[in-house]
Formats: structure tokens, C-alpha cells, sequence
């Protein structure tokens, strides 16, 4: 108990301390310790606001703001009083006015109005705009909210908890946002404070100099302008990185915790801000800034945050090895028990008895974990957790042989020579070597197996060199994306949408079950991943269906709408910087296209005669190995109504092709067309 008092009661003690301060004088030691703990607050305050993931978590900030304003203010009054009367203020103001302003007059006044006014007219009144508009549109928002809230507790969505949960969180960010719109007033009055203060401090030290400290008019002008202009910048440093903070805040409400220990929890939870701040103050114990306080206090954060960090990586580690060991211990298992008859493996790999030892680990195989590597990186690339990958030794097969069953067919398969390493021209071979002809499983590429004494001398040559493991995991990799659009499951996409209606509860709300079911939402879903675009970006996604399901209910017509809101997405997946090559579409063919749309009940489609469906992809036929021939891939690009009938039209002769529209090209992508597709 008395250990709690003591941490509720720091807080009281600072803000007494800074009174005491405010009115006893201090010796100068101390106020160049306390000068060098306002920047380090102030530095661990902006790094804070930077890496923090939403305005909540610093839900404290406007009282820290408060306080930390309050605590620089008594500085500048004790600073102010030192200059005052001994004509000195310490190493730190001594350092700023004669190092950081060239101890010069003139450059220390222009490096302290610039930063004042960045302060004053950029940073501060930019976040009291924001500030202000987004308290004025959070209290506007807040009985559409709870409407809301009732409107699910009256029809039996959420209970009583969840609902008191909801309220609490619109009126915490209610509060917040209220709170941040007056603190920003402090930020912007601390600015004005700062250049009156500096004026304060030259004339009345001039005056006091001259007339009490027997200075001369020109020596007084020296001693205490170049003392206040020190003052000022030492001031503002903190203040500068405090405004920024309080600008990047505004636009990420309150905890229900002692101050004191959300005031420590929510500075020092992060062992990179504490290893930056800790680097940035050893480093400058290095200058002529009092070592004895910069370097030790650099020196304890440093140590706290390698302590710290130790144990989240320790934490994540036995966290990642429990997750794999559960995960290959699934991998496993099908290889000792005989498969149910019953249940059908979403994907199954079978291999026969020679294949074994590439999975066992006990032998040196590795397969499994490059399995568990596969699901990790599509599920990072696509943000699809694809089921359970299932290995099993299969007697029917042959020894060297595999197969990749999706839903219990059959879709591809290879044969391996084990102890062999499979080698392909890349195309800048400077001497052929002999080996086994082949050819390479998933992409048909003619390859040959070697020994691994050619090994070396393949890679030497210029061939690309994979082995068996490899083989088999791009293999699949290659079957999986294949199949992705069939793997995504209504119960797959009802946990994607469940997790982010814990952060977006008003948005799946306004949109399931209203406006779409959980089915109607995977077929989009799984329409853009069978095109290759990506579902991690949920929201945008489930935003996107929100604003035009009202309109149409079409899965075809609300995956274009999708797709043009993830323009960015695409662009960066299918272009690179610089000049990208593209094959356009003649406009007489997407007029042609446009005329032959039929409607049904089940969708729309092109209806077109088969000879001129043959001129069509004869012409692409053209275009497309014109790009080919220079190993580049080929992107069809098209107005956006016509995408999708064209991408269903060629869907039969080149599935793999890329087709885009113009809406869904951001900006930044430069284009350069190289042929165009037409009917002639």
C-alpha cells in the first residue's frame, strides 16, 4: 500500500517542487540538469506521438502537455533569474548562446525568431485547426453513435457490456478531442511567452548590467543578449518538439488508471524511444554540454531499453516457437495416421517414400518449415491465411514422385531426382553443362538435374540452381495462388470480418447484414484475389462495399468499385519506377465490347461472335509476345467499364494475363503504350 501512495503521489510532489522552484533561486548545476531533462521529456513526447497507432494511446497527452508546460515556464522564470542577477545561466544556455547562435547577436536573434515563428504560424496553428475541427466533428458524430449502439442492443447484436464498452470509448475520444483543442492554446501561448521573455531578459539585463553590475553599455549588450537569445533557444527546442508532437497526435481519448502510472506507462513502454532518446543524450555529452548528467542519464535509457528489448524478443520468440511447434506438429501428424474418408483436405501434398527424408527434420528436411514460410508470406502478400497445409506419404505414388491435391483433385504434380540439384538457364548462360534433361515442374522451363560437385560450376556459368526442397515449395506456392479465390472460405472471411469490427464496429455494422451477406462479400473477395490483389487493406475494401451496395448488389460491378479505391495498392504491385510498358485496347473494340454487354440473372458477359472473338486474341496473341520476347510482362489496360468483360473474354486463352483500367493506375505510375489490342 505504502508503495502505491508513494507512485500516486510523484506527480502532486513535481507540481509542488515547481512551485517551490518557481519562487526559491537554484544552483546552477541543478538548472542545467533540469534543462537537459526538459529535452530528453521532450524528445521521448514527439517519439511517442510518432510510433504510437491511434490517438488513444496517449490519451494523457493534453495533461502532460499542461505539465510540461508548466515545468519549462519555472525554468524560464529561474533562468531568467539567474541572468538577472549573476549575469550567468549555466553550460546548457552558455552553450546555445555562444555555439548553437555562433556567438553572434545578430545570427542568435534570426536562429531564435525562425524557429519561433515555424512554431507559432506552421506547426502550432496547424494543429489548433485540426484539433478544433476534429472535436467540432467528434461531438457532431456522437448521437449518430449511440443510436447506433441502442439500434444493435435493441436487435440483440451486442449485450449490455459490450454496449457500456462502446459508449465509454465515443465518450472517451469526445473528451479527448475537447481536451486537445484547449491544449494546443497552450503551445501557441508558450510561443508568445517565449519572445517576450527574451526582450524582458535583454532589456533588464542591459539596464541591470549597466546600472548595478558595473558593466558598460556595449559589454552589458554582449554578456546579457547573447544570455537571453541562449535562453530563448533552449526554450524552444523542447517547445518545437513538443508542438510537432502535439500536431501528429491530434490526428490519432482517456485511461482508467492512476495519472502517474499512465504518465510512465505511456512514455517508457518502448525500448526503441528509450534507446534514441538515451543515444541522442550520450551523444550529446560528447559536446560541451555537462557530461556528468548528459552521458549517465544516455547511458541508464540505453541499458533500459536493451533490457527491454531482450525480453520482447525473448517473449516473441517463445511465443513464434509455441505457434511453429504447434503448426508442424499439424504437419506431421497426417504422416503417421491414415487419412479420413470423410473430411477433404482443403490442400494436401503427397509424396512417395523417397521424398521422405526432404520433410522428416530428424533427416535434414526442411520442407515443413518452408510449408509454414509458404502460408506466412501469402498471407502478408495477399492477407489470406490459407488452410492448413497437410503432408502425406503416399504408397501410390513413386518413390521420387509428388502430388498437390486441391479439395481432394489432383492439380499438379513433379517427379524429383533426390541427392540432385535441378539447374535453368537464365538466360545469360556463358557455357552450357551437361546434366539429366528436364523440365521444371510448375513453370514448363527446360532444365536439367545435375550432381552437387556441378553445383558451383552451374552457378559459375550463369544457371539458376535450386534444390529438391525448393522445387517442391515453388511448386506449390505457384498451385496455391493458383487457387486462392477457391480457398477462401465464408468462415475465413467471417473471421477477417470480425477482427476488424473490434477497431471499425460501425462499419461492418452499416454493412453486414444489411446491405451484403458474409457470402456476398467473400465472392468479391475472392474475384480480386483470383486477379492477385491483395485483401489485406479490409477496411478500404469493406468501406468501399458500404458506399455502393445501396446501388448495386452486382459482385462483378462492386469488385471494380474495389478495386479502383486500392489504385495505389495495384500500382505498386504491377509497376515499378519509371517508364512501365502497357498494351492499350483500339477504342473501336471497347465500343464493340460495350455493345455486346448481355445482362442475366446471374450476371453479365460478352456475347460475341466466334470469328471475331478469334481476331481479338489473335491480336493480343501479337501484342503480348512482342513484350514477351523482351522479358517483360504484359499489362492490358483498358477504360474502366470495359476491365472486367475483356478480363472474362480472355479469361479462356490467357488466364495469368493482367488486366487493368485506367481508374485503378495511380498517378505517380508513368505509362508508355507499346501496341494496342484490336478487332481488325
Amino acid at each position: 500500500m505504502s508503495t502505491v501512495l508513494r507512485k500516486e503521489s510523484l506527480i502532486g510532489i513535481f507540481v509542488v517542487a515547481c512551485i517551490v522552484v518557481l519562487i526559491l533561486p537554484m544552483p546552477i548545476g541543478l538548472v542545467d540538469f533540469l534543462l537537459m531533462c526538459v529535452i530528453a521529456i521532450a524528445i521521448i513526447i514527439m517519439l511517442n506521438a510518432l510510433y504510437s497507432q491511434e490517438a488513444l494511446e496517449m490519451s494523457l497527452f493534453p495533461t502532460i502537455l499542461l505539465i510540461i508546460t508548466m515545468f519549462r515556464i519555472v525554468l524560464s522564470v529561474t533562468t531568467t533569474r539567474l541572468i538577472l542577477t549573476r549575469g550567468e545561466a549555466g553550460n546548457v544556455i552558455a552553450f546555445f548562446g555562444q555555439t548553437v547562435a555562433g556567438n553572434n547577436i545578430v545570427v542568435g536573434t534570426i536562429l531564435f525568431l525562425i524557429i519561433v515563428l515555424v512554431n507559432f504560424l506552421v506547426i502550432t496553428k496547424g494543429s489548433e485547426r485540426v484539433a478544433e475541427v476534429t472535436a467540432r466533428f467528434t461531438l457532431d458524430a456522437m448521437p449518430g453513435k449511440q443510436m447506433a449502439i441502442d439500434a444493435d442492443l435493441n436487435s440483440g447484436i451486442i449485450d449490455e457490456e459490450e454496449a457500456k464498452a462502446r459508449r465509454k470509448k465515443i465518450q472517451d475520444e469526445s473528451n479527448f478531442y475537447g481536451s486537445m483543442d484547449g491544449a494546443v492554446k497552450f503551445v501557441k501561448g508558450d510561443a508568445i511567452f517565449s519572445i517576450i521573455l527574451m526582450f524582458i531578459n535583454i532589456i533588464g539585463g542591459i539596464i541591470i548590467g549597466a546600472t548595478q553590475m558595473g558593466y558598460s553599455i556595449g559589454d552589458a549588450v554582449d554578456v546579457f543578449f547573447l544570455l537571453s537569445i541562449g535562453d530563448g533557444l533552449v526554450s524552444q527546442m523542447p517547445a518545437v518538439l513538443i508542438s510537432f508532437a502535439t500536431g501528429l497526435i491530434v490526428t490519432k481519448a482517456t485511461l482508467e488508471e492512476d495519472i502517474t502510472q499512465a504518465f510512465t506507462k505511456q512514455l517508457f513502454a518502448r525500448p526503441m524511444v528509450l534507446l534514441i532518446t538515451g543515444g541522442a543524450l550520450f551523444i550529446m555529452g560528447f559536446t560541451p554540454l555537462p557530461a556528468m548528467f548528459f552521458m549517465p542519464a544516455g547511458a541508464v535509457l540505453i541499458l533500459l531499453g536493451i533490457t527491454m528489448r531482450r525480453k520482447e524478443t525473448v517473449s516473441n520468440i517463445e511465443t513464434e516457437i509455441t505457434t511453429d511447434d504447434m503448426e508442424v506438429d499439424e504437419l506431421r501428424r497426417p504422416m503417421d495416421e491414415m487419412m479420413n474418408q470423410i473430411d477433404v483436405d482443403p490442400i494436401l501434398l503427397c509424396f512417395g517414400y523417397g521424398l521422405i527424408p526432404l520433410v522428416e527434420a530428424s533427416q535434414g528436411g526442411d520442407l515443413l518449415e518452408r510449408v509454414i514460410m509458404i502460408r506466412r508470406n501469402i498471407a502478408k502478400e495477399l492477407g489470406v491465411i490459407i488452410p492448413q497445409i497437410r503432408l502425406l506419404d503416399n504408397i501410390k505414388l513413386s518413390p521420387n514422385q509428388y502430388a498437390v491435391y486441391i479439395k481432394g483433385d489432383e492439380v499438379a504434380g513433379g517427379e524429383i531426382m533426390f541427392d540432385h540439384y535441378m539447374a535453368m538457364n537464365s538466360g545469360y548462360v556463358e557455357e552450357e553443362i551437361d546434366g539429366i534433361e528436364t523440365v521444371e515442374p510448375y513453370m514448363g522451363q527446360p532444365a536439367l538435374w545435375i550432381s552437387e560437385s556441378q553445383r558451383e560450376r552451374a552457378e559459375a556459368l550463369g544457371y539458376t540452381v535450386v534444390d529438391p526442397p525448393a522445387i517442391i515449395a515453388t511448386h506449390l506456392t505457384g498451385v496455391i495462388r493458383n487457387h486462392l479465390h477457391e480457398l477462401l472460405s465464408r468462415q475465413d472471411v467471417q473471421k477477417r470480418i470480425n477482427h476488424v469490427k473490434e477497431s471499425h464496429p460501425i462499419l461492418v455494422d452499416e454493412l453486414i447484414p444489411k446491405y451484403m451477406s458474409i457470402g456476398e462479400v467473400q465472392k468479391v473477395l475472392s474475384k480480386l484475389v483470383r486477379e492477385g490483389v491483395s485483401i489485406r487493406d479490409l477496411v478500404t475494401i469493406l468501406e468501399t462495399l458500404a458506399d455502393h451496395a445501396p446501388i448495386t448488389r452486382d459482385p462483378d460491378m462492386l469488385t471494380e468499385y474495389v478495386r479502383a479505391n486500392l489504385k495505389r495498392a495495384i500500382s505498386r504491385k504491377f509497376f515499378s519506377q519509371g517508364a512501365n510498358t502497357v498494351i492499350t485496347l483500339d477504342p473501336a473494340l471497347e465500343q464493340m465490347l460495350t455493345g455486346n454487354i448481355q445482362k442475366t440473372e446471374i450476371g453479365s458477359f460478352v456475347a460475341l461472335d466466334q470469328q471475331v472473338s478469334h481476331k481479338i486474341f489473335d491480336s493480343l496473341k501479337r501484342e503480348v509476345s512482342k513484350l514477351t520476347s523482351l522479358g517483360v510482362m504484359p499489362i492490358i489496360l483498358t477504360s474502366p467499364f470495359v476491365r472486367m468483360y475483356f478480363k472474362q473474354l480472355v479469361d479462356e486463352v490467357a488466364p495469368d494475363l493482367v488486366v487493368l483500367s485506367y481508374g485503378e493506375i495511380d498517378q505517380t505510375a508513368e505509362l508508355q503504350s507499346v501496341g494496342m489490342v484490336s478487332v481488325s
